[in-house]
């Protein structure tokens, strides 16, 4: 049963330009900057944010000598509110798509892989069924990206669910997993050789995914389980050209699911060395707000993508 303290808030406290005044207090650590960008004089501001702490019994925001920063309270608010905000946009894009005919914009995730071929490829019969569609294409890591889909930045997103507190708000519906390879420039010193050793690989040139990723965890756990030292010569990219570049330029490695690099494997400017890493990624899937009713245009990207991903994976799709 809704609790009528959290009714009465939201009924007779809570304004719009609260919402707006709390996202850009989260994007900006200053009442001044924030206040500008929400339109509003500091004093104005402060006022706002006092309204919303006495509202609440709570302290939002801790006072800094240079600016302010959310408490844990203040945090789920600024989440909250950029939701919500969101929420209200795609309200006002709905009602223009029904008025015109399905149109609008659906801003999508995904993680490297996917961003290769299922993505694109969904990409393309949403387009070929409803052109007047834009679609936004953002590619980055699991985490970053599903805390944008919880802040309502993003529709839908094609990665994994790390932060297990935050799975009862998302729908995850499985994709495929990555087995990783180990990839180097055709013609690799290591390239052929037989009884190749994590040693030898530790002494050479790495391309690494950020700190913090899933990949970048394991291949670390994988080095410091024989004993060694992670290497030290590295490169941090996820884009995919800067990677190629680095790969036929320099005897540098790097860890990639085949499907991503397979059209340097079949030109022969990249090559699989001959060692197993042993890494398999865990399954990525399609990553929905639950209770959170698509636009028109989401929507139709969404039945898109399940239609590219059960045709590309008929086995790991069988029950979507």
């Amino acid at each position: 049963m809704p609790d009528p303290r959290s009714d009465r808030f939201v009924r007779s406290h809570l304004k719009t330009r609260h919402l707006v005044l709390l996202v850009e207090l989260g994007r900006h650590g200053s009442i001044m900057h924030a206040a500008q960008a929400a339109n509003l004089t500091q004093p104005a501001a402060s006022k706002l944010l006092g309204e919303l702490e006495h509202a609440l019994g709570v302290q939002l925001f801790e006072r800094l000598p240079r600016g302010v920063a959310p408490t844990w309270y203040g945090q789920v608010l600024i989440r909250r509110a950029g939701a919500a905000l969101a929420e209200m946009d795609a309200a006002h894009q709905e009602v223009m798509e029904l008025l015109s005919g399905l149109r609008g914009r659906v801003d999508v995730g995904t993680v490297l892989t996917p961003s290769t071929r299922l993505v694109p490829e969904a990409v393309n019969l949403l387009k070929a069924r409803h052109a007047r569609v834009h679609v936004s294409i953002s590619v980055d890591t699991s985490k970053i990206l599903v805390q944008r889909l919880r802040a309502g930045e993003l529709d839908l997103v094609v990665g994994r669910i790390l932060d297990t507190g935050a799975a009862a708000e998302l729908h995850f519906e499985p994709v495929t997993d990555e087995p990783h390879s180990l990839i180097a420039r055709a013609g690799h010193p290591l390239a052929g050789r037989t009884g190749l050793t994590l040693d030898e690989l530790a002494r050479q040139g790495w391309i690494l995914p950020p700190n913090g990723s899933i990949l970048r965890d394991r291949l670390t756990a994988l080095f410091l389980a024989r004993g060694l030292e992670p290497p030290a010569e590295t490169v941090e990219t996820l884009a995919l050209p800067v990677i190629a570049h680095l790969l036929t330029g320099s005897d540098m490695v790097v860890a990639l699911p085949l499907e991503l690099v397979q059209p340097y494997l079949q030109t022969g400017l990249l090559t699989v060395l001959p060692f197993d890493l042993g890494i398999r990624m865990d399954m990525y899937g399609i990553i929905t707000r639950r209770h959170h009713q698509l636009s028109p245009g989401a929507e139709s990207m969404l039945a898109t993508m399940r239609e590219v991903a059960a045709l590309r994976y008929p086995k790991a799709n069988s029950s979507i």
